[in-house]
Formats: structure tokens, sequence, C-alpha cells
């Protein structure tokens, strides 16, 4: 029976191996170097690199903080900024070298791997749906203008923001963040 704990270290460095790299440029090798693993007890785990590709999404997703979006002992759109802001302040922290992996695989994978298609349609349909509920609870608030329903917002939002996450990358700057923050907090949820 393989070890529960070498999974998971195998787990951990292909999430930081895919963020940091890429699927395409992260080998299995990379993966159980970085987890101290050797490369043959990958298998024991995972099926393939996709399989693992899978898990590893999941893993991430789990971190993306989307409870913050449903706190409700705080105001829907302070919640909505504030889980902006934690994504925000994580990238400032990685110096511009990371983006969103779901995004990133959803471009370099989810045409090739319907299992990775998958997993990247399912991570976004959940922060989509956060988003939704959070803007929807903004509305009723009176916080945000009911002119779009707050399901074309959350996904339009959405898209905004992982479009500023390949900005800052290319610009290696926080500019994009402040037009994000700008814009859908001063214009667009007002």
């Amino acid at each position: 029976m393989a070890r529960a704990s070498l999974r998971e270290s195998i787990i951990e460095a292909a999430v930081e191996r895919f963020h940091a790299r890429g699927y395409a440029a992260t080998g299995v090798k990379d993966i159980t170097d970085a987890a101290g693993a050797p490369k043959g007890s990958f298998y024991n785990h995972f099926d393939s690199k996709e399989a693992l590709a899978v898990v590893a999404l999941e893993r991430y997703g789990a971190t993306r903080r989307l409870d913050m979006l449903r706190e409700e002992s705080v105001a829907p759109l302070v919640r909505v900024r504030r889980h902006f802001e934690f994504l925000r302040d994580e990238n400032l922290a990685a110096d511009f070298n990371r983006g969103c992996l779901v995004g990133d695989l959803a471009v370099e994978v989810a045409d090739h791997s319907e299992a990775v298609r998958a997993i990247v349609h399912g991570s976004l349909t959940r922060w989509r749906e956060a988003l939704t509920l959070a803007i929807a609870e903004a509305q009723r608030a009176g916080e945000v203008s009911r002119a779009q329903d707050a399901a074309t917002l959350a996904s339009f939002v959405l898209s905004a923001w992982e479009g500023t996450l390949i900005s800052t990358r290319a610009d290696r700057s926080a500019r994009p963040f402040e037009a994000f923050f700008t814009v859908v907090f001063g214009v667009l949820l007002r």
C-alpha cells in the first residue's frame, strides 16, 4: 500500500511546479524530485501526469478562499473586495510570477484533456456561483445596481480577474490590479 504522506508530497510538488512552470514544462521527474520521491513511486499514486493535474487543480481550488464570499457577518460587497484583495496579495507576494493555476491550465491543457477541462470548468463554475451569491446579496442590500443580473456581473468580474492576472505577469507590475479594483468596485459594482 502506498504511503499517504508521499502522495501528499507529490501533490504539493505538482501544485507548486505546475503553478511555477506550467504543465508542459513540468515532467514527472521534476515533480518527484521536488517531492523527494523516487520517480517510479509516482505510478503507485497516479495513473498519469494528467491524473495528477486533476488532483493538483482540486487542491489548488481549495486554497482560493471561496469561503470568504460566504461570510454572512461581513457586508456582501466587502466580502467580494476582500476576496480579490486576498488573491491580489498572494500574487504580489509571488512577485508577479504566477497567475491562477486554474486559468493557466485552462489555456494550456483543457483543449487537449477532457479530464482537465472538466475540473477547470467545475472550478470556475463554483467560483462564479460564489461570486453570484455575494453580488446578489449586495444587490438586495442596495450596494450594487440591479441594472445587470448578478450572474452576468459575476461572470464578467471573474473574466476580468483572469485577464488582470495575465496583464500583471506581462507588465510585472501592480498597475493592472489598480485598474481592476478601480473599474470593478468603482464603476461596475456600484
